[in-house]
This record gives C-alpha cells, structure tokens and sequence, in this order.
C-alpha cells in the first residue's frame, strides 16, 4: 500500500481513550455458517476445534469474531450484504468479511491451501509457488485488515488465528502500533529447511512478528519458527524472547486441549449409549477399531488401510473378529488432489473388503461424511482402539477428544509420532506413520492388550487432559497477552525517549566536566561478517574529533580489537583508547600501556582446541591478539553456529580455568584472554575520577555489562539492542548513538554537519 493510503487507512486508530477490554478473535472463518435460501439468509453456529475453544472465552469475556462470511458471495447485492452485516453483528458478535469469488480462489484454494498447507505439512513435492496466488493473499489479508479497523476500540485484544492470516499482525501494527496482538498457528510451522523454499519467507515472518505473542502447539515449532527467524532476519532470541527495533516479541508453546467434560461425560448420555449400541456388532467379542480424519493427503488414510491388511494378512486369527471402522470426512473435494485421495481410499476400502471379507463380516466399514455429536460420541464410546496415525498434523484433536471419552475405562490409542499431541499423549502406543508393518504391529499389541494395563495407561493421560481443556488453552493464551503488554510496557519505560533525552543532553551542558564511554563494534558501527571490512564512517570520525575538541568533554573509546587497529583507525580523533577489552589503553598524548602483565603462555593449548573447532566450521575464524584469542562465528550457518558455540563453551570452560585464564562470551565471537582484564576495569580509570559530573556509557553486549555495574548511579548508561542488562536505558541500533553524540557535539555549540 502507498505510504499516504497507508495514513488515511489507519488515521486516529488506537489513540483514543481506553474503553471497555474486548477480545478480537480473528480467523479465516466465523463461527456461524451463512446459507442463502429463496426465503432469506439462514444462520448456523458452526462447531469445530476453535470455535468450541473460544466458546468459553466468548462467554466470559466480551467479543467479536472477525471472520469470512462463506455463504455470501460478490453476487449478493449490497443492500443485502448489509442486512447479513447487521444479522450478524446483533445477534452473533460477529463481524462479515466479505471474500470474491477470486479472492476465494486465490487467497483460500490457493496460497493458503496449496502452497501453505502442503509445505507446512512437509509435503514441499506439492506446494505451487504461484506469484497470483501470493498476490491475492496480501490483498485479502489488508481486507481482514480493515474489518478489524472497523471494530476495534483502544484497549481491545487481538488474537489472530491461523496459517491464512500471516501478514495481518505487521498491517494492524502499522495501524495500531499500542495495540496487543496475539497470533496462534494450528498446523505445524516447519524446519528452516523447508520454510526457505517459499519465495515471501521473510514477509511471512515479518507478517506474524507483528505480534507481541506467537503462539504454537509444540516446542518443536517454536523452535522451526526462532530458527527461521535468526537465518533469515539475523534477530536472536533469549529464552523466547525477542527484540524488534522498539518492541519485545514472546514466541511459546500452548498445546490446545478439548473440552474434557463433554466427551467424558458425554459417553455416558442416553443417545451417546443408543449411538454406541447401534454401531456395535451382533458378536460382543467383536472389536472395533476407529479411524476418523478429514479427507485430506496429510492424514496418511491409504498407509493406515494398507497397515490393517497387512495386520490380517499376519494375524488370520482375528479375521471375523475385528472391524476398522474408516470415517473420513468430506474436505476440499473441489481439489483434484483430494478427489484422487478419495479415489485411492474408494479403492483400497473395495480390494479390501473384498480379498478379506466373508459373507459374515466386512472388514473395513467406510463411511465418507461428517458425524453428528451424539453419532461421534457413540463411536469413541464403542471404539476399542482409536487408529491415529496422520503423517504430519499440527496436534489432532481426535486422539485427545478419544482418550477423554475412555476415562477410566479400557481403549488403546495408537498415535502417530509426527502428530503435536504425541508429545503430550506418550502412554499411547507411538508409530512412524510412515511404516506400516509399524502399525500393524502396534496394532496387534492394542488388540492384545489386557484390560488393566488399558486402564493404567488411560487414567495417566486424564489429568493433563482434564487439568489443561480448551478454555484453559485459549484462557493462558490470554493471560501470556496480558502478560506481553506488561514486558512491552516496562521495557518502554527502559527505552531511550525523547523526554529523557532531552534531559540527558541538558545534563550533559550543564557539566563543567563529562565524560564518555563508548564501545565500538556494534555500538558506533553495524557488525559485519568480515569484522576487517567494518570500518569508522567519516560522519563519525568527525563526532569525535568535535567533541574532543571542547576541553569540558573526555571522550574514551574502549574495544575488544586490537591496539594497532584501533590505532589506525581512531588515533587522530583526539580520543582516550582501549584496547583487548583493558588490556591496552592509552590516553590521547601518551604512549600504549598495559595495566597487567601480558601473559601467552597459555595460547598454544586454547589455540589448539580453537583451530580445531576452526577446521570443522565454515565461516570461522581465530583472531589472536596481545592477550586473547578470539574466535568469530558471525558468518557460520545459523544452526550449526548456535551447537558450534554450545560445544566451543563446554570445551573450553574447564581448560581455561586451568590455565587461568578468562572465558568471554560476546555476540558471535568467544574470548579467552588473562585474567583481571574487563572493560570495567579499563573504564574505572576515568570513571574513578572526582572532576567528571556528567558520565555517559555505550555498549552492545556482554562485555560492556562491566562498565554498566561499575558506573556511579547517575551516569547515563545505554544498552545497543536487546537482551538482559545493567544499562538504564536501551536503543535499537548505532544509528541511535549518532545520532545522540551528534546532538551533544551541537549543544556544546559545535556544528557535526
């Protein structure tokens, strides 16, 4: 969007008065099906996974849901859209967004369904890449955009759901930049490996880092979404944490549950017993195995109907005693991928029955339609083992909405591996969904299975599933919200505004005498992967030598470099330099210094294990200086820098404490160096001064914390970036330090221009 359209679109949004807290739910759909029929629109409240999870949250809380009216396509009339709008917003709390019959086909058929769906699920093969598509998915994500403009009041919740809406979180917070956004992904979020094929990688991630927390099913996607983060947007996260420009993000897990005491007590209702006795058999020795999924190629149905003839053909003495009850419900029949699915399952469902089955019993008993409440309950109920074997699901609900209905009571669950709830539901029985001489197996162990271990295993996964239901899912989603406003809040009062720099820069005129301590590498100038490339714009080298030149004013430049480089590249700046982190110094007139001994003794065994780690890391390198080795990993691919720096750590911990030397950790290199040897200590030199009444200190990482806690408690200290720190304040970036030195070089009457 042009940059004015952009202002008109969000002018005066999210800056009034706070009014009453709502929740904004945002998902491709709402929860009430719109039917046109001759004699007017029909409304039907949808069921579903989300919509029953936000049920309770709806309930308790004030809301509005923000989603695609499906029944009411670009043919109905506008007169009639609005009586539709108005319906719907009355009596459901709802509000329509209303989709073309070429936005469906692009933003919903399209990039979502056959770009998005397939890669997510680790089907890359079949992923379209298509440039319309994605074109269509901006355009329809800005509607969304817009429907909420057109409810939200200041003080709302937003929470936005799912694989259809990425970019919707970055367009509302151009809007609302104060607002609180939440996102929730219900499929899996893939490896990097994956993810890095789609050609909008970095808008997808930029789109959902809009919000201010990310939410998932499992850690393993967390960890997919941080590790795609740092490789393609550089931004490292601390413990789920990470810092963008002026605004903290939370990425965590929260495993959605089912609403527990519906199918738990559910089963024991008169028509759930009347469902059960009716799906039942004449032969109450006969078995019953469940499979029930969506027609959709991710759920592995034609693997697991291969397993089950593969289980008959190996255990003939449970032919006539078993049937695999196969539902699979209808799912984007439209695709032909899907009619090919159902083609292949019509199939294998017919050569199975036919090759196994008698005139007594049919195998598989296949049923291609949706089941009503009480239909489904009868079925978990009369169900001695559930078959749950997708070959990649986000979390499947079914496996936990089974196992509920069985508490307390025997019922095997065999889950797939790859499916999120197997992290939660381990008593079940896990398979690769992938072998099916696997599932057969397991299969035949569930079958076998005596009654009281049945029970052990069920009565272990009730509590998670009773104590962590739907509403507690959705409720700590919530609460994380609230929570993430509060860090957002507190970390704004530890931003760098204009009031308190304004104040320090007063400050800093009023002192008869200042000092300031600055870092260099990123601090004063941005990293690079090459850090002999990096070198000091001219626009700084003239700060410095400006504010050197007022006699009221010590500038300090201390670095972890080595003293010949900093030399060479600040020695006529008319700067106090320190070098190797304290170990060299020297004042502007005098000659270089070492405050300790210089000790190498100790190079040859770190520099061993360095050179080793070297060899086996491309894109590192060693760096030895007077009295440190520093190793660089800066431009090491993402995830092996992070194990390659785990393991380099490890290693050398032990060594260095017994060669007595110290250990630095610092952003993207690791230090060994003599000890008694810090910033902080380097920085006591000037700091431990009476004269100076205004002090100002710099620095971007672990190694400046020393001159932060070393600092008297009215000097003004900055933290580059994010991240845990001494510092009183924080800014984004170098660009911000310039910015300010730049300011103090003008309020002492020179000009930096």
């Amino acid at each position: 969007m042009h940059a004015l359209q952009m202002m008109a679109t969000c002018h005066g949004r999210g800056r009034d008065e706070v009014s009453h807290v709502r929740v904004l739910i945002v998902a491709n759909r709402l929860p009430v099906t719109v039917e046109r029929r001759p004699e007017g629109h029909r409304f039907i409240r949808s069921g579903g996974g989300v919509a029953s999870g936000l049920s309770a949250v709806r309930a308790a809380d004030e809301s509005v849901w923000i989603g695609w009216a499906e029944g009411v396509t670009s043919r109905v009339d506008a007169a009639e859209r609005e009586a539709v709008r108005t319906e719907l917003r009355e009596q459901y709390d709802c509000e329509p967004v209303f989709l073309t019959a070429d936005d469906v086909a692009g933003f919903y058929h399209g990039f979502s369904n056959r770009t998005l769906w397939p890669l997510f699920h680790y089907f890359g093969e079949a992923a379209e890449f298509d440039p319309a598509f994605w074109r269509t998915y901006e355009r329809v994500n800005r509607k969304y955009r817009d429907a909420v403009l057109e409810v939200y009041r200041p003080g709302d919740k937003i929470w936005i759901h799912d694989y259809q809406l990425m970019l919707l979180p970055s367009l509302l917070r151009e809007c609302l930049p104060d607002a609180s956004i939440g996102f929730f992904l219900h499929i899996p979020f893939p490896s990097f490996e994956l993810f890095r094929l789609l050609p909008w990688r970095r808008e997808l991630l930029e789109g959902v880092l809009g919000a201010g927390l990310v939410g998932f099913h499992t850690h393993d996607y967390v960890r997919h979404f941080l590790n795609s983060v740092l490789s393609l947007l550089g931004v490292e996260d601390r413990n789920g944490r990470l810092r963008l420009d002026d605004r903290i993000v939370l990425v965590d897990a929260f495993p959605m549950g089912v609403e527990y005491q519906h199918w738990a007590n559910g089963v024991e209702s008169r028509a759930a017993k009347r469902e059960r006795h009716r799906i039942g058999t004449n032969n109450p020795k006969q078995k019953i195995v469940l499979s029930l999924d969506r027609m959709d190629y991710t759920k592995g149905i034609p693997k697991r109907l291969r397993a089950f003839d593969t289980f008959l053909e190996e255990h003939p003495e449970w032919r006539g005693r078993v049937t695999l009850v196969c539902v699979a419900v209808p799912s984007r029949s439209r695709v032909e991928r899907y009619r090919q699915l159902k083609s292949e399952v019509d199939r294998l469902v017919g050569d199975i029955n036919g090759r196994r089955g008698s005139l007594e019993w049919t195998p598989i008993r296949y049923l291609y339609r949706s089941l009503p409440g009480n239909a489904l309950l009868g079925l978990y109920a009369a169900a001695d083992v559930a078959l749950v074997t997708p070959l990649r699901d986000g979390m499947n609900l079914v496996a936990k909405e089974y196992v509920s209905a069985h508490a307390g009571k025997p019922g095997v669950l065999v889950l797939s591996e790859a499916a999120g709830a197997a992290r939660e539901l381990t008593e079940a029985i896990i398979v690769n969904p992938n072998d099916e001489k696997q599932i057969a197996d397991a299969l035949f162990a569930s079958l076998e299975m005596p009654e009281q271990e049945q029970i052990r295993r069920s009565l272990a996964m009730q509590p998670r599933l009773q104590r962590y239901d739907v509403g507690r899912w959705a409720q700590d989603f919530l609460d994380r919200m609230e929570e993430t406003s509060m860090l957002q809040l507190s970390y704004d009062e530890h931003t760098l505004s204009a009031d308190a720099r304004s104040r320090m820069l007063a400050e800093y005129v009023k002192a008869p005498r200042r000092l300031l301590l600055l870092d260099y590498d990123g601090t004063l100038v941005p990293f690079d992967t090459d850090p002999n490339v990096v070198k000091p714009s001219s626009e700084l080298l003239h700060l410095l030598r400006e504010l050197t030149a007022d006699e009221r004013t010590t500038v300090v430049l201390i670095s972890g470099r080595d003293h010949h480089t900093i030399e060479r590249l600040f020695g006529g700046t008319g700067a106090s330099l320190v070098a190797e982190h304290g170990a060299w110094m020297r004042e502007p007139e005098g000659e270089w210094g070492t405050p300790v001994p210089i000790t190498d003794g100790w190079k040859p065994d770190i520099r061993s294990v360095l050179d080793r780690y070297t060899d086996r890391t491309p894109g590192s390198f060693v760096e030895e200086k007077d009295v440190a080795l520093a190793w660089h990993y800066r431009a090491v691919q993402t995830g092996l820098a992070q194990r390659r720096h785990q393991e380099v750590i490890e290693v050398l911990g032990s060594l260095a404490q017994d060669l007595g030397v110290s250990l630095l950790d610092g952003n993207m290199v690791i230090e060994v160096m003599t000890k008694g040897i810090d910033k902080g200590s380097a920085a006591y030199h000037w700091m431990g001064r009476p004269e100076y009444a205004f002090t100002f200190a710099a620095g971007d990482d672990v190694t400046d914390e020393s001159i932060f806690e070393n600092a008297p408690l009215d000097a003004w200290t900055v933290k580059v970036g994010g991240g845990v720190s001494s510092a009183t304040f924080f800014v984004p970036g170098p660009a911000e330090i310039l910015s300010l030195l730049a300011d103090m070089a003008k309020s002492s009457g020179y000009d930096s221009a």
